[in-house]
């Protein structure tokens, strides 16, 4: 299991449980199924409403790299969190870029802090 916490300067910041590896948990679904409050609105991967910033607990690991979807290259070129050279080492060097669309990235199986 992970722990993922959500930490936004107008909420308390809260700590909660996913089940990694079961390739549905986005999330932004982890967030809803515990009253978070991201924001977002499609929830398809188009509209970049649910951009969070995403960074391991535990300074001493790297995060796990994990796959951006077509649509979420998209939307963090079109928002400015990612040129296309950032977005090229990410994808060849599989490393976790540090922002990603909450209802894209699936819950992997390490403690991440979400900022939202």
């Amino acid at each position: 299991m992970a722990l993922v916490t959500f930490s936004n300067p107008e909420y308390r910041d809260k700590t909660v449980y996913a089940v990694a590896g079961s390739h549905t948990q986005t999330l932004l679904k982890l967030a809803r199924e515990n009253k978070i409050p991201i924001n977002f609105e499609c929830e398809d991967g188009e509209c970049g409403t649910c951009l969070v910033k995403v960074s391991s607990v535990d300074k001493k690991l790297e995060r796990m790299g994990g796959t951006l979807t077509e649509k979420e290259k998209a939307v963090l070129r079109q928002c400015g969190k990612m040129g296309k050279e950032e977005l090229e080492q990410v994808i060849v060097d599989d490393l976790p870029p540090p922002w990603r669309l909450a209802c894209q990235m699936i819950v992997r199986d390490e403690d991440i802090l979400v900022e939202y």
